[in-house]
């Protein structure tokens, strides 16, 4: 035999020689291909099988519309189901779990609770659901478990452990919320009634001087010094008339001692006479400018009339005197003296005086009017002049008042609103988790996959004899066909001798062949039956 067949630049195998190498190496890749396929499947029949109990939870929206009741939380879904996550994988929950379902009891005294606590935590798979923009809107909760009733009791209390544990989250996250609105609230109320008192103090302190009473005291200012200025007209008209019946009264009291003219009238009279015409006059052109009603007018007339009751009375007066005088005179009394006479005042005197003391004593009285009136005055022209200061004062003052109560009122609002949130979060009427189907009862093991580790038991055969058959027919040396034979002999080959087989060696070769197909048709139907219980029992 000559070396393996060896090929040259330029020229391709073809089918006949791979059919050819086949009939010859197929039992090297029978052999591996079987060995390889039952070590993957027999393993797969050998592992211990692990169930996985699964369901879905559904997170549930608020009930109540975001426009009537606003939540009091905004943590982000994703971030609270991670806080959770870790509350419910905590060491202190598994370890309740492990121990009220006995799990991993074939482990025995082998490991600590710690390294249990590790390995369900591999055991439990939670997978997310997302909307096409990334919103969560469900979440898968898997475990795996030996047993598949206990797979399934595990899934549920953890379903609960969710549920629970998000409405516990929830309901503390929303009165915590709501316990500091009502603490800032109160500070806020604090703060807004010192606030009451001192802008209450201040008013008490400056009761007349606020800016809100400036209008009232402009008006006032101007009655009292209207009122004022009719005061002093008073004052000035009661002047001029205490004038007026002081002559008036010197007058009376000359007329008394006055001589008499031919006819017996005093020589005062005319001086009466006289007043009365410069009186008249001055009526006749005030009432050329005011009506009858005008307070002048009407003055001046009683006046006027004031004078001649005092002429009429002053000449009934010496006419009175007269006669008594003359009667004395005819008596020779002794009691009489001619200067008893000028002495006595008349009835018209002595009403001149009254006149006179009253017309005193109105003066007076406006005196004391027009002094109080003037420290009224002075004091609204002081409360005017401090209104600047005191309005910069009240605007301090009102302006930290008004933050506060808009502090307070906005408090108010949150924490009303706040506490709504709350009620609703209490009575499970905010969003929630929601189980929408019961933990599911696996009936074929999770792992491992014996339908996959069949087909990965066929890959790793096929690899095994392919590769081992490959091996042989490379280290071969011998020379299977005639073109490799003309390859390696230097001349040209004219004739050969065929191979000349006898009884026996026909009857190994259909031995062989026969014991080929035996171990062929063995292993392939052993893949596939092993495959079929694979797919419906794996």
């Amino acid at each position: 035999m000559v070396d393996q067949l060896e090929e040259k630049p330029g020229e391709s195998i073809n089918l006949q020689q791979y059919v050819d190498v086949i009939r010859r190496r197929h039992m090297y890749f029978l052999i591996p291909f079987f060995v390889g396929w039952l070590v993957v499947w027999s393993a797969s029949w050998v592992l211990p099988s692990q169930y996985k109990s699964g369901t879905l939870i559904l997170v549930e929206q608020p009930s109540m519309p975001k426009d009537y009741v606003t939540p009091n939380i905004s943590d982000d879904l994703q971030s609270r189901l991670a806080s959770i996550t870790q509350q419910i994988l905590s060491r202190t929950n598994l370890l309740h779990i492990i121990q009220g379902l006995s799990l991993y009891a074939d482990k025995g005294g082998h490991v600590n609770e710690d390294e249990l606590v590790e390995r369900m935590r591999k055991d439990i798979d939670i997978e997310l659901v997302k909307d096409p923009y990334g919103h969560i809107t469900s979440f898968n909760i898997f475990f795996s478990a030996r047993d598949p009733r206990v797979a399934q009791q595990v899934t549920g209390q953890l379903t609960n452990l969710f549920i629970s544990e998000n409405l516990e989250l929830r309901q503390q996250k929303s009165e915590d919320t709501t316990k500091f609105l009502e603490q800032q609230l109160e500070s806020a109320r604090q703060n807004l009634a010192e606030q009451e008192e001192k802008v209450r103090v201040y008013k008490d302190q400056h009761l007349g001087e606020l800016p809100s009473q400036l209008g009232s005291n402009v008006q006032i200012l101007s009655g009292l010094q209207s009122q004022l200025q009719n005061e002093e007209d008073g004052l000035n008209s009661d002047r001029q008339q205490n004038a007026y019946l002081d002559s008036m009264l010197q007058q009376a009291r000359a007329l008394q001692r006055a001589p008499k003219t031919e006819n017996g009238t005093p020589v005062g009279i005319p001086a009466l006479d006289e007043e009365l015409e410069k009186l008249r006059a001055q009526l006749a052109d005030l009432s050329s400018h005011y009506t009858d009603r005008h307070p002048d007018v009407r003055k001046l007339k009683d006046q006027i009339a004031k004078t001649e009751k005092m002429r009429d009375q002053a000449l009934a007066d010496l006419k009175a005197g007269a006669t008594s005088t003359s009667t004395s005179g005819s008596g020779n009394s002794p009691a009489s003296t001619p200067d008893s006479a000028d002495n006595a005042d008349g009835p018209a005197t002595v009403q001149l005086q009254g006149q006179f003391k009253a017309n005193q004593i109105d003066m007076s009285n406006k005196e004391h009017e027009i002094a109080a009136l003037k420290t009224k005055i002075d004091d609204y022209q002081r409360r005017l002049n401090e209104e600047p200061a005191r309005e910069q004062q009240y605007a301090d003052l009102t302006r930290n008042y008004e933050q506060s109560k808009a502090d307070y009122d906005e408090l108010l609002k949150k924490k009303n609103s706040s506490q709504m949130a709350t009620n609703l979060e209490l009575l499970q009427q905010g969003e929630h988790f929601q189980m929408i189907d019961p933990p599911s009862l696996p009936m074929k093991p999770d792992f491992p996959n014996r339908l996959k580790f069949c087909g990965i038991g066929l890959g790793v055969g096929i690899a095994l004899g392919g590769g081992l058959a490959g091996a042989t027919e490379f280290l071969d040396d011998r020379v299977y066909n005639e073109k490799a034979l003309k390859a390696l002999l230097p001349v040209t080959v004219i004739s050969e001798i065929p191979a000349i087989s006898g009884p026996e060696e026909e009857r190994k070769q259909g031995m062989k062949l026969w014991v080929s197909w035996v171990t062929a048709g063995v292993v392939f139907g052993t893949v596939l039956v092993g495959s079929a219980i694979s797919f419906f029992r794996g």
